[in-house]
């Protein structure tokens, strides 16, 4: 009898498994689906503000679903099927978002092209993605030769979506009649009902996204469904953003940081973004979040640090600044003074700012602390689209960039990862399929077991905070075989009276410090540029003290320009590695 029973309670459970796996298995595929959390924003938030160009025009939830609806009709029209590459080049706008959301949603592969890139490197990216179609700025088609982009059938300006290039009469007529075929298809106006988008797979190639990279060469980074979709959850699983709430998105959308931060996550949150359509300079995007007043602020470490330096510390007393920077135990009103101080230059509704992209000068970082302003670092890869690691900002430990994210997985190559530096690998639901076209570079990133290497040296403690120490390709060694992080002695350089930016770069076993001077600073000092290389001078003294003997600077070399960066402020250091006397 016992025997029985235990059969047929086993039996029960088996039935109860089976018959809640599909569930829990169709809860995951629901999940999963990028397309239907835009679909279910746009429909949930239909009269709601969606996009804005800083100054410019604003879009709706719903303007945005006819303008997908028309570009769908063009698309059909001129023979484009899914999994066809789209490709888009030009500043951040709502009309850059809305051929963005067209396209992936149509079934189409999106192709973001940073508009800083040359005139070569655009047509290279058009070409080896073998893009049918190119959207881009005014400003950019004037260097392009379509001539030179043979695969193209179209180009279209993303300034108001004329045609600038046909090569196809299908695509002439669909992309001319659109409204006309738009109005009869729907002739009782374009409703909610109307929003339907296909379902994507969660392997499915979403978007290529062609590397920054600091080594001059471009990488096409495929990213799949699963990617874009995990990276959006993280961010509604740590920032407190509903619909309605004011974004700002100051970072290129053609860099997957700003488009995973400020434009997917915002869009499928049923936020308001504000696109800032020129160059962001501290002064704009502080005058920018004075007005927006954004819930959430992402952007790379240049753009608070100049913030800080330019419009916060300034309009404090120059010895409470020093006083904030120096003195370990400061009086609590001076602490409040200076936080909401800096808390009001970015629009004092924030819940946190997110730094990524690149170190955050280290004397900025202790500032804020300090006053416990509500910042956060992350980490992240266009090869996990981006984010690899981060916390909240009530969480950060100082000069850390966060814990491994949710669906991620993160170690460091070393037998003591919390004491010696080791490369850091990571893996999960972010990692990309590979490299487009170049299955060697990505048997190289991604070994047999699935790890990314991320060619990233860190340290991890026991509770799972992340410090970089630098890259591997940036490490040098000299003749004593001592391991130098140039990264970190930049970063104390950086911190030195009237210098702007600097690299360590190694020259007959010395290290040499190519340094672009704070020259607005030095003159509104009184200081003459002849006078800049004996404070320079000082600057290495004073440092060398600080500095173990196998990495002091043997040498100063004044640049007169900003060193070349990539689209997140990174430094090209491949450009400055030969150094002349």
């Amino acid at each position: 009898m016992n025997k029985l029973v235990k059969t047929l309670f086993c039996l029960g459970i088996i039935l109860f498994l089976r018959k809640f796996k599909p569930t829990v298995q169709n809860k995951m595929k629901q999940e999963e689906h990028l397309i239907e959390y835009i679909e279910t924003s746009i429909v949930r938030n239909w009269n709601l503000n969606a996009l804005t160009d800083y100054n410019g025009i604003t879009l709706q939830y719903k303007d945005v679903a006819r303008k997908i609806a028309k570009f769908h009709i063009a698309f059909e029209m001129a023979g484009i099927q899914p999994g066809d590459k789209i490709a888009v080049c030009g500043r951040n706008s709502a009309h850059w978002a809305v051929t963005y959301l067209a396209t992936i949603t149509y079934g189409a592969v999106i192709v973001p092209i940073l508009h800083e890139f040359k005139a070569d490197n655009i047509h290279h990216i058009v070409n080896h993605s073998e893009a049918r179609l190119l959207f881009v700025g005014d400003q950019i088609w004037e260097n392009l030769d379509e001539n030179l982009m043979p695969l193209l059938i179209g180009v279209i300006s993303v300034a108001d979506f004329s045609l600038l290039v046909s090569r196809d009469e299908q695509l002439t007529y669909g992309h001319g009649h659109r409204n006309e075929i738009y109005g009869k298809k729907y002739p009782e106006r374009f409703r909610p009902e109307h929003v339907h988008y296909r379902r994507d797979t969660s392997e499915e190639l979403a978007l290529i996204n062609y590397t920054s990279g600091t080594t001059g060469y471009s990488k096409g980074v495929m990213l799949p469904y699963r990617s874009l979709w995990s990276n959006v959850l993280y961010c509604q699983e740590m920032v407190p953003l509903k619909a309605g709430d004011n974004m700002i998105a100051i970072l290129p959308m053609g860099h997957v940081f700003g488009m995973s931060y400020d434009f997917l996550f915002g869009f499928c949150t049923g936020a308001h973004i504000h696109f800032l359509t020129r160059i962001p300079s501290p002064k704009i995007i502080a005058q920018a979040c004075g007005e927006v007043k954004p819930k959430i602020i992402s952007c790379v470490p240049l753009v608070v640090e100049k913030i800080i330096k330019k419009e916060i510390l300034p309009k404090l007393d120059n010895k409470i600044g020093k006083l904030l920077l120096c003195v370990p135990i400061i009086n609590d009103k001076i602490i409040t003074t200076a936080r909401q101080a800096a808390i009001d230059i970015f629009g004092g509704n924030f819940d946190e700012i997110i730094v990524g992209g690149a170190p955050l000068n280290a004397e900025v970082e202790v500032f804020l602390k300090k006053i416990n302003f509500p910042f956060t670092i992350g980490y992240g890869m266009t090869e996990c689209g981006p984010i690899i690691s981060s916390v909240r900002w009530e969480e950060h430990k100082q000069f850390s960039c966060g814990k491994a994210a949710s669906r991620m997985i993160v170690k460091i190559n070393s037998d003591d990862p919390e004491n010696i530096p080791g490369e850091l690998l990571c893996k999960g639901v972010n990692l990309m399929l590979g490299y487009y076209k170049n299955p060697e570079a990505t048997a190289v990133a991604v070994d047999e077991e699935g790890w990314l290497h991320t060619g990233d040296i860190a340290t991890m403690d026991k509770q799972g905070n992340i410090t970089l120490k630098g890259r591997i390709k940036n490490l040098l060694l000299n003749s004593s075989g001592q391991n130098i992080y140039p990264e970190e002695i930049e970063s104390k350089l950086n911190n030195m009276p009237y210098v702007s930016e600097s690299l360590i770069v190694m020259q007959n076993d010395k290290l040499v410090a190519l340094i672009y001077p704070d020259f607005d600073e030095a003159f509104a000092q009184g200081i003459s540029q002849s006078e800049i290389d004996k404070v320079m001078e000082t600057n290495r003294n004073e440092l060398n003290q600080k500095l173990p003997k196998y990495c002091q600077i043997a040498k100063i070399k004044i640049h007169f320009e900003e060193f070349e960066k990539t689209a997140k402020k990174s430094i090209k250091r491949f450009m400055y590695q030969e150094i002349k006397e």
